[in-house]
């Protein structure tokens, strides 16, 4: 049998750091905490601590005595500095540190790669040797959905009014305009940047712009005037397109109810993105389709490649490239280094690419960010019920903010009693004089990595 190794306290000068963390400086103010469920290794100066944990060196984000963005450390030189009141904690997710002294600031080539996506926007920012940050950034994507609730609260709104004075015309849209769903993407986009900036001394920025023909993934072979000559060319209309197609039979029920009224049916509703598109529309008979919106025979519905992140990227690609000023890489490009290297299909392993990543940097441990609303602001009802109110009254706490109670830190799901009261994650109502607010929850949260060591 193997003899194991006598294991010391005290650890060899030449060993390497282990890893760090510095919640503990946050939540009680000192250092005497220790991480939990973590092995310990080898005393042995012949042993790298970091042996097979590679991919998890963490820096830490520096901020100068003015608040630029310095080279980041490693978590145990920032422990280091708190300890020694040479630096104060600024924000507690992403931890972020700033110096109380003068300092020197020498910085070197960090090259930050952008994944441009419609739902999901990959981030890497990596030097020669080793990649600083990466994660994936969730974006919102219930902006017209909010926009037709809205939409119908106004209707009503309006509809009980006697007389409605005449308004200006004011219906004409500006040059560049966007609807707001994309409007809201391609300025989160520029939010994603900046706010990555404000955390790395950033030197270049490159992103991936998806540049390709819609109609010619229908048709590769697709040239000159077979652009205007598409699926619905002969046809008056889409819907006898559609009618021609399924061959005047109702695709449902195949004829057996013998109903010779033919309708279009939108295969997906409106919530999951229908639009006119023939591979959308499907023939029935008028019997399956009130049967159908009835609840009494539902027709199936079937998974249809749509074309919302391709067209996005062809929308707002150059939007992007002349806001931020950096350069611009296509998306062949990016999956033929991938490739070469041998890694995943990812967002964050793409934008590693793109920033021109190699087997030989370091990688760290990706995080993971979500979007948020920056304001609830919501319809409800007045003390006396039934007539909607709005709630213009911002209260002191909003769902997603982090707060701490009896010594522990919860996220706040909601308030109720007007703002008196809180409902913490774990389904508890506590009045807000008992909670202590940590950070707001609002924007861009870096919630936790991947892996779950930090959270």
């Amino acid at each position: 049998m193997q003899k194991l190794e006598e294991r010391h306290t005290n650890t060899p000068q030449s060993a390497p750091q282990a890893l760090g963390n510095c919640d503990s400086v946050i939540k009680h103010g000192h250092c005497d905490q220790v991480l939990q469920n973590l092995k310990t290794f080898s005393n042995n100066s012949d042993v790298d601590q970091l042996s097979g944990k590679r991919e998890q060196d963490l820096r830490v984000p520096v901020l100068n005595m003015r608040g630029e963005p310095l080279m980041p450390t490693t978590p145990a030189k920032a422990r280091h500095l708190l300890e020694q009141s040479k630096a104060k904690v600024v924000r507690r997710k992403p931890f972020i540190i700033q110096l109380k002294y003068a300092t020197g600031e020498t910085k070197q080539q960090i090259t930050l790669g952008i994944r441009g996506a419609y739902k999901t926007v990959g981030i890497s920012a990596i030097t020669d040797k080793r990649e600083l940050l990466s994660g994936e950034v969730n974006l919102r994507t219930n902006i017209p959905k909010l926009l037709k609730q809205r939409r119908n609260y106004r209707r009503t709104r309006r509809g009980r009014l006697w007389h409605r004075q005449p308004r200006f015309n004011n219906r004409s849209k500006p040059k560049g305009w966007l609807a707001p769903s994309i409007q809201h993407k391609l300025d989160s986009h520029i939010r994603i940047v900046d706010k990555i900036k404000k955390l790395l001394p950033i030197t270049e920025t490159i992103i991936e712009v998806a540049s390709f023909d819609i109609q010619k993934i229908k048709n590769p072979n697709i040239k000159g005037k077979e652009y205007q000559q598409g699926e619905q060319m002969g046809f008056w209309n889409v819907r006898e397109y559609v009618l021609h197609r399924d061959n005047h039979t109702c695709q449902h029920c195949k004829g057996k109810k013998k109903d010779k009224i033919l309708e279009v049916h939108h295969i997906n509703g409106k919530a999951e993105g229908a639009t006119n598109r023939p591979e959308e529309l499907l023939t029935v008979c008028k019997t399956c389709h009130e049967d159908h919106h009835a609840g009494k025979d539902i027709i199936p519905k079937k998974k249809i490649k749509n074309f919302k992140p391709e067209t996005f990227m062809t929308t707002v690609r150059w939007k992007i490239v002349n806001a931020l000023g950096c350069k611009h890489t296509y998306g062949y490009i990016t999956k033929t280094n991938r490739i070469k290297q041998g890694l995943e299909k990812s967002h964050i392993n793409d934008a590693f690419v793109i920033a021109g990543g190699t087997k030989d940097i370091v990688r760290t441990i990706p995080l993971t960010v979500k979007q948020v609303r920056r304001n609830n602001r919501s319809i409800q009802t007045n003390r006396k019920g039934f007539k909607p109110s709005i709630r213009r009254q911002r209260y002191k706490l909003q769902p997603n903010d982090l707060v701490r109670y009896n010594g522990g830190e919860y996220r706040v799901k909601g308030v109720h009693c007007y703002g008196s009261r809180a409902v913490l994650e774990n389904k508890l109502s506590v009045t807000v004089k008992k909670l202590e607010l940590i950070c707001y929850g609002k924007g861009l949260q870096f919630l936790s990595y991947q892996n779950g060591i930090l959270e």
